[in-house]
C-alpha cells in the first residue's frame, strides 16, 4: 500500500540523480527513452505502491521538480 504519491515536473528536472541516490525504496531511476526538451533525461518512478511517502527526493531535489503527497491509508489503498 502506497503511503506516498510523487510528482516530477519532467520537464524541469534536469536529471541529476540526486533524488535517486536518497530512496530508500529504489523507486526511482532516469529516463532515458524520454528526454524532455532542455535534453535532459528526467527522473520518473517504477512502482508508486512503494512509495513510503518519506519526501527524501523532494528535500534533494535542487531544482524543486519534485512534490510529496502524503496518503492517508484510505487514500492509498
Amino acid at each position: 500500500m502506497a503511503k506516498g504519491r510523487v510528482t516530477i515536473d519532467r520537464e524541469q528536472c534536469k536529471g541529476c540523480s540526486n533524488c535517486i541516490s536518497v530512496c530508500p525504496t529504489k523507486i526511482l531511476y532516469l529516463d532515458k527513452e524520454n528526454m524532455n526538451s532542455w535534453g535532459y533525461y528526467p527522473a520518473a518512478i517504477t512502482d508508486m505502491e512503494k512509495c513510503i511517502g518519506c519526501a527524501n527526493c523532494a528535500m534533494m531535489c535542487p531544482d524543486i521538480c519534485i512534490t510529496v503527497e502524503r496518503l492517508d491509508k484510505e487514500e492509498g489503498k
